[in-house]
């Protein structure tokens, strides 16, 4: 972890740059999807262990784009666990699914396997698996091999890794959010979907 102080220098020796690298943006004329975009789509997949990196407006876009991606809708569940924020479960019921919440594990307050396999029925079409205040789902391998799509909700785990990978690589597709609150933001709002399928 870079100490404060550290952290403060390293930004005010970088104003300069990021003064610059804004000034280029609005010279361009082209805020949206430049390359500037393409650029941090490529890093990004490359900083999340994917091939793939889609920029879009906010987390809760990036969820629900994942969703629909994934041809989820009407007449389908999707299992997110209690404790999460809101985008989770209202971007399930966005595509016109339906979430089926389950409880979480004390010890982790990350989804509980045992919850998801009993929620689980012919209509469960995935599981968003949400790597909360930067913790891992806990026995994440297990969840990969119950045959159901796993969307990894990354918002809050930037960074965060397990057995040297980083979450957001697990999954058939992964969220992640640049928010104002969240470790990484682009300055106020912003997503990535991330994923190593070509087609979704």
């Amino acid at each position: 972890m870079v100490p404060l102080i550290d952290l403060s220098r390293r930004m005010q020796a970088n104003k300069e740059a990021f003064a610059l690298a804004v000034q280029q943006v609005m010279d361009s004329g082209n805020v949206l999807l430049g390359a500037q975009t393409t650029q941090f789509e490529k890093a990004f997949a490359l900083f999340a262990g994917t091939q793939y990196g889609v920029a879009v407006s906010s987390g809760a876009a990036a969820l629900q784009l994942s969703l629909a991606a994934l041809g989820i809708g009407e007449g389908d569940e999707v299992i997110v666990p209690a404790m999460t924020a809101v985008p989770t479960a209202s971007a399930v019921c966005a595509v016109g699914a339906r979430p089926i919440i389950v409880d979480v594990e004390e010890e982790t307050a990350t989804i509980d396997l045992d919850l998801v396999e009993a929620a689980m029925t012919e209509r469960t079409r995935a599981v968003i698996a949400v790597h909360l205040y930067g913790r891992p789902v806990a026995n994440l391998d297990r969840l990969m091999n119950l045959g159901v799509t796993v969307i990894e909700d990354c918002a809050q785990a930037h960074g965060a890794r397990i057995n040297g990978h980083s979450v957001g690589s697990f999954g058939d597709v992964a969220a992640w959010s640049f928010c104002q609150d969240k470790i990484i933001t682009t300055g106020g709002e912003g997503g990535m979907v991330a994923t190593n399928d070509a087609d979704l």
